[in-house]
């Protein structure tokens, strides 16, 4: 039996939550679906959880997240990965194919899909590769792939480099309906950049990753793409020419999307110039200038969704010397605190934004719309986290629900975190003991 039906919350109320950290209501759930939603305190379901002072939003949605498994379990599996997710607040996670062997077939689609079933906490959607195992070289079945399932395709970790290749991908997933999600990275002007072009190469003296590497990438596939007319979703965009350029294309009216990560959001390439395995990360953590236009591109929606490239590694392989380690940090479980942490402002976070950031358009890009990231309205499906904004909490590498442990948020105190995920009724993650104490 899936882990989403083991919790079932039955009929419940919540009481004193506060939807998107407005004026606190009773939520009231019955059959799986918001029931209604009444004045604080007059909620009389039998089973009542106190909640005041808890934000309610829509649960959110990771276009980006790597679980590992087939072949990569002594990392992370897709039961550990999902259990993070759910702990982060998520309600889905779309899964980068980059796995052993790739998911670059139906069947291997389908044999993702039923791993999830039996062991996620979590709703799990598999991406299907561009390429046949990842190589660049042919397309995968993408046709046949979408048929089984995939509603993105992407060669995360590896870029797509032959346009040809590129042009033809589009032509397909425009008949399938479905999205191209590219990984922008020249491998002739990237080469084998470690850190970012710059201060910080020079300050390591390790090979420089030039933004230029990834901008010609996003410039030449958003044209592609418009000749095409079909979509093009742009991975963890990382420098301030990438922002011009997507906002550029929205500009055109063109079907471009585009993510940021929460380290490309807090993080920048003088954290990196520690040379610190930890701060890996590709696309290279940027310079501070370049955080700043992805903030604002973030708020201003040329930024569409913040996705979480939720990479485990084993702790062994982190500690290696830089060039010997792998690129990629976790990062379901602290997320929605590092998002929450930038855009918090005097006047508090804007949690509409957060919302539709995290929950409402990436749904609508992974085309899953018609199930995740739905508003929190009566009739809806109870699928929700509850976000306590007080939390005042330190990462501790150790405290995760997923097996890896390479966070580069360890010591690092935040104010915000998710405390419970409730995914069409059933109880995914209960971090606080919200729905395991007692119900009055």
């Amino acid at each position: 039996m899936s882990p989403l039906t083991r919790a079932p919350l039955g009929h419940a109320a919540l009481t004193g939550v506060a939807p998107f950290g407005g004026t606190p209501i009773d939520l009231v759930v019955r059959d799986g679906r918001i029931a209604e939603l009444r004045p604080r305190g007059s909620a009389d379901e039998p089973n009542r959880f106190e909640a005041d002072g808890l934000v309610l939003l829509p649960a959110f949605v990771d276009l980006h997240t790597h679980l590992r498994e087939p072949g990569g379990e002594d990392a992370e599996t897709i039961a550990s990965g999902t259990a993070a997710a759910a702990a982060g607040g998520y309600s889905d996670v779309f899964a980068m194919a980059n796995c052993s062997p790739v998911t670059d077939s139906p069947e291997r689609i389908r044999h993702v899909l039923d791993l999830a079933e039996r062991t996620a906490s979590c709703r799990v959607h598999a991406v299907g590769a561009i390429t046949e195992g990842l190589a660049g070289q042919r397309l995968a079945p993408l046709e046949a792939m979408a048929a089984a399932g995939a509603r993105l395709f992407s060669d995360d970790g590896r870029c797509v480099d032959d346009p040809v290749l590129v042009r033809d991908a589009l032509g397909l997933t425009k008949r399938t309906g479905t999205v191209l999600a590219q990984h922008a990275q020249s491998g002739p002007l990237a080469g084998a950049g470690q850190i970012n072009a710059g201060r910080a190469a020079e300050r390591t003296g390790l090979p420089p990753w030039p933004a230029t590497g990834e901008e010609t990438v996003v410039a030449r596939d958003i044209v592609l793409a418009a000749d095409a007319g079909a979509p093009l979703h742009v991975c963890h965009v990382s420098t301030a020419r990438s922002v011009a350029l997507v906002r550029w294309a929205k500009e055109q009216g063109w079907a471009v999307s585009a993510e940021v990560t929460p380290h490309h959001l807090l993080l920048t390439d003088a954290e990196a110039a520690s040379a610190d395995p930890k701060f890996k990360v590709n696309p290279p953590l940027r310079s501070p200038s370049d955080v700043r236009a992805l903030r604002a591109a973030l708020v201003d929606g040329t930024i569409d969704a913040v996705a979480t490239d939720h990479a485990p590694h084993l702790a062994e392989a982190k500690a290696a010397d830089w060039c010997g380690a792998p690129f990629g940090m976790t990062g379901l479980e602290t997320a929605l605190a590092v998002v929450a942490e930038v855009l918090h402002t005097s006047r508090g976070v804007d949690w509409a934004l957060v919302a539709d950031r995290m929950a409402h358009a990436p749904a609508r890009i992974g085309g899953i719309a018609a199930s995740a990231g739905r508003p929190i309205a009566v009739g809806e499906p109870a699928t929700f986290t509850l976000v306590d904004p007080r939390a005042g909490w330190t990462v501790d590498p150790a405290d995760t629900a997923g097996r890896s442990h390479n966070t580069p948020f360890g010591g690092l105190s935040f104010t915000h975190r998710p405390v419970a995920t409730v995914v069409a009724g059933a109880v995914t993650a209960d971090r606080g003991g919200l729905f395991t104490r007692s119900a009055r």
